[in-house]
């Protein structure tokens, strides 16, 4: 009898404890969020529960308007129909092959077609699962490269200030964004950076590239003067400069780089991690401008951030570096456990299908003009002191309030959402819009409509 009372009594303090481990309905605490003041967020969570096309939808029904295309990747809308079923069916067929020693077709297939899309002599592409791992993967790359080429003194790597190449200790080392860098030590050794190529002064409310700026790509010969040559290996620039607020290119000045890099022998490494997939109105930035690279990473964009995927288009000269040797030797000590997953690489291959078959990327192009000119008409709204338009990307800096760097621009993010159903992005007292490609002209006069009101409600 007293046997079976204590065995009730253990059933039940092992229910309560149990139960007491169990996280409360609607808990929050457990999630570390990224990039996010997370006990502000905690205490007035915006929460997004579904989405389609143009639109997100909160968990209390109301219709959000996406003007970021998520974080800069769903290019071609939410929830698209030809790409959640690909998903859905390679699910169903294989969920998984180890990419070390073993691959499934789909890999080769969606490889062969970024190539495809990339400009002349970008032949190889080597897969990951994000633009960090985009950039890191590139810069060993570039490192190996020029060791196995008997040219191992070339180890220095070079950024630009300002520059965001993900949060890899290799992208840190040569981003340029100080919050970014200033938490996690000495970085990478030997990391050097070109000057940021934004001067208010001289290209506030520039539609396009910015006339002046060119000159600044010369200071690399400085950085070769100063290191030689002889000691680095790559240079590593977005073509525009998007999460630091929308910095396009100055005329002429990839150009500049390009011709620099070649003539002393450096890797010259273009992070499209954003402008890949026709955020600029082209397949990748390169064309846009006429320059290549050594090397693209990319990300977001190729599957319109379905499935968590990234990589790297090299050169046939620096890919064939590597392929010497016993035929069974491997070439590169380098991957990743998810490297060209089969559910992201058939997404992959739904949502170039989609961009083809509907022009997204041209589509872009043509959208280009009414896109830039409702961006300009807030010029004159009460705190603008810059807007820079470039693709279907915007970035309109905000006059700070007074020892409260970024409120305003945060204040400005969290009327968007509750109160003209936005999602904007901010980086300062930066506001950053860069919608999916698919949206309609009507669709950008609601967006720069809903983004004047704010800007007035937050004068």
């Amino acid at each position: 009898m007293f046997a079976a009372a204590n065995n009730v009594l253990h059933h039940a303090k092992q229910l309560m404890v149990s139960r007491m481990n169990q996280p409360a309905p609607n808990d929050l605490e457990a999630f570390w969020m990224p990039f996010t003041p997370n006990r502000a967020f905690k205490a007035a969570p915006r929460m997004l529960a579904r989405a389609k096309d143009m639109h997100y939808e909160t968990t209390d029904g109301r219709q959000i308007l996406d003007g970021c295309a998520g974080l800069w990747c769903c290019n071609a809308g939410h929830n698209r129909a030809s790409i959640v079923e690909a998903i859905q069916q390679q699910a169903a067929e294989v969920d998984y092959v180890p990419p070390f020693q073993f691959a499934h077709p789909k890999a080769f297939e969606l490889a062969s077609r970024i190539a495809e899309l990339a400009p002349a002599t970008l032949d190889h592409v080597f897969f990951c699962n994000s633009g960090s791992e985009a950039v890191d993967t590139a810069l060993k790359i570039a490192l190996a490269y020029h060791n196995i080429s008997g040219r191992g003194a070339r180890t220095r790597l070079i950024g630009r200030e300002r520059g965001y190449s993900g949060v890899g200790f290799g992208g840190i080392s040569v981003g340029g964004i100080v919050n970014n860098r200033k938490h996690f030590g000495t970085l990478l050794a030997g990391v050097d950076h070109l000057p940021a190529t934004y001067n208010r002064e001289q290209q506030a409310f520039t539609v396009g590239e910015p006339e002046w700026g060119a000159h600044l790509a010369d200071d690399l010969e400085r950085i070769v003067a100063l290191h030689d040559a002889s000691t680095i290996a790559a240079v590593i620039v977005e073509p525009m400069a998007g999460s630091t607020g929308v910095l396009p290119p100055p005329k002429g000045y990839l150009q500049k780089l390009r011709e620099i890099c070649t003539k002393h022998g450096i890797l010259l490494i273009f992070d499209e991690v954003i402008t890949g997939f026709g955020r600029l109105g082209y397949a990748f930035a390169a064309e846009r401008y006429g320059v290549t690279p050594d090397m693209i990473t990319f990300a977001k964009g190729v599957n319109s951030g379905t499935v968590p995927m990234g990589g790297v288009l090299v050169a046939d000269k620096v890919h064939d570096a590597f392929m010497h040797g016993p035929p069974g030797a491997m070439e590169l000590f380098h991957g990743y456990t998810y490297s060209a997953h089969p559910l992201a690489c058939a997404a992959g291959l739904a949502t170039l299908d989609l961009y083809r078959d509907e022009g997204v990327f041209e589509r872009a192009r043509k959208l280009e003009p009414a896109f830039a000119a409702a961006a300009m008409g807030l010029r004159n709204q009460p705190n603008v002191v810059d807007i820079r338009v470039v693709g279907l990307a915007c970035g309109i800096d905000l006059a700070p309030i007074a020892d409260k760097p970024g409120a305003r621009a945060y204040a400005a993010m969290e009327r968007a959402f509750h109160h003209e159903n936005l999602l904007v992005r901010v980086t300062g007292d930066t506001l950053a819009l860069s919608p999916p490609l698919i949206i309609s002209e009507s669709q950008i006069g609601e967006l720069f409509g809903k983004v004047g009101r704010i800007i007035q409600a937050v004068a």
